[in-house]
This record gives C-alpha cells, sequence and structure tokens, in this order.
C-alpha cells in the first residue's frame, strides 16, 4: 500500500478504488492491491455455493465488481466519483470507516438508520458529525 500512497512531491498520488458495498448501500474503497486478494475470496465463495450441476450465484461477483479507480492528488485527497455517490446517496457529508482491509464510505444519515449497523459505528458517526455541527 505504501508504494501507492501520495508521494512527497505533491506530483503523484496513487490510486484507490471505490465502488458499491456488496450488501449495504455505502460504498467501499480499497488499494488495487486488495483487487487479486477479493477475487480469491469471491471465487471461494463461488465455489462453496456451487449446485451439483455446477451452477452457481453469478451475483456473488458482479455485486463486486463496480469498483472505479480515482486518483489521489498529491495532498491524498480524492474527487469521488457521481455514480458511486448518487449510488450511496452521499449528498453532503461523507462518513469513512475502516474495516481493516478496506474502507466503507457512508452517507452518516443512511449509515444511523440502517438496523445491522453495530451500535459503536453509529456512535463514531453521531459523534463526528456532532463535531461539525450536523445533528444525526
Amino acid at each position: 500500500m505504501s508504494a501507492n500512497a501520495p508521494k512527497a512531491n505533491g506530483k503523484d498520488g496513487g490510486t484507490i478504488i471505490i465502488g458499491a458495498h456488496q450488501k449495504n448501500r455505502c460504498l467501499v474503497a480499497y488499494d488495487p492491491g486488495y483487487v487479486a486478494l477479493l477475487a480469491e475470496k469471491l471465487d471461494r465463495r463461488e465455489a462453496e455455493n456451487t449446485r451439483e450441476d455446477g451452477e452457481y450465484d453469478y451475483n456473488i461477483k458482479r455485486r463486486a465488481a463496480s469498483g472505479e479507480a480515482v486518483p489521489f492528488d498529491g495532498s491524498g485527497r480524492f474527487i469521488m466519483p457521481a455514480f458511486p455517490r448518487f449510488y450511496a446517496g452521499i449528498k453532503g457529508h461523507a462518513f469513512f470507516y475502516g474495516v481493516l482491509d478496506y474502507i466503507e464510505i457512508w452517507d452518516p444519515a443512511a449509515l444511523v438508520a440502517t438496523d445491522d449497523m453495530p451500535p459503536v459505528v453509529k456512535e463514531m458517526a453521531r459523534f463526528y458529525m456532532a463535531e461539525k455541527g450536523v445533528s444525526l
């Protein structure tokens, strides 16, 4: 990942991939190096869910294939692409939550309204948005 990080010269910033989450109405962002690991996970999931006739759920990979490569600028910022932002319902603020090997990007109100979201994540979103003067 360090090879893909923003460079000290302020000119080359590397790349991040942003796409739709496989289950929730949010985004996932990850380093290009994660693509191979994700492909292995999806291959295993297909193999584990293959029927006797050889058929499997073709949507397993389709749900994970919406990633779009986005460049960082030299200071480590990126412009969120229009479709992912639209898909996740992000209009103003975005809440970034690190999930070990990838980052979830949420519309904060959508995160808080998600039933199966752990309470600590909801409280984290409320806390950081309150610091910006936004009540959830």
